[in-house]
This record gives structure tokens, C-alpha cells and sequence, in this order.
């Protein structure tokens, strides 16, 4: 199962850098952020699954490219929103 259209305007609105903003880096890491941690527990069952292991690389690669764009942009900006998803320590 794929992210719900509900959950989605709710991670848009958050992480949403101006009105209307749904195409932001912030965004789209966000979104992805949230199919990954799905996918994650979903392997915690299904460990077997290679066909959706294969998807979830690519979408943690995908997040990985927009992040190095966002820290090559702005810095601020990227560290702000490591530390709004929690993704590093």
C-alpha cells in the first residue's frame, strides 16, 4: 500500500515551505521519508520480498540525491529538516 492522498496534504502542509508549495525538496523528503518507514515495517513480516526491497532502495537513493541538492543549496535548510525527520543523530 502506497501513502494515502489525506496523509500526503498533511505531510505537504507541514513540511511546505510556502503556500501552495508542493515541488519543495522538503516536500518531496518528506513524502519519501514516510513510503520508507512504511516499507521498512513492512519487511519486518515479509522479509522474502525482494521486489518491493528493490523499491525501497530506489526510493532511499532518490531521498539521498535531494538531500545533497538541498545541502549544496542551503545548508540551514538542510539541517533543518535532518532534524524535523530525525533522520541522523
Amino acid at each position: 500500500m502506497s501513502i494515502t492522498a489525506e496523509k500526503k496534504q498533511e505531510l505537504i502542509k507541514e513540511y511546505a515551505t510556502k503556500e501552495g508549495d508542493t515541488g519543495s525538496p522538503e516536500v518531496q523528503v518528506a513524502i519519501l521519508t514516510h513510503r520508507i518507514v512504511h516499507l521498512t515495517e513492512h519487511f519486518k513480516t515479509h522479509k522474502k520480498d525482494n521486489h518491493s526491497r528493490r523499491g525501497l532502495l530506489m526510493l532511499v537513493n532518490k531521498r539521498r540525491k535531494l538531500l545533497d541538492y538541498l545541502k549544496g543549496k542551503d545548508e540551514a535548510r538542510y539541517q533543518d529538516l535532518i532534524k524535523r525527520l530525525g533522520l541522523r543523530k
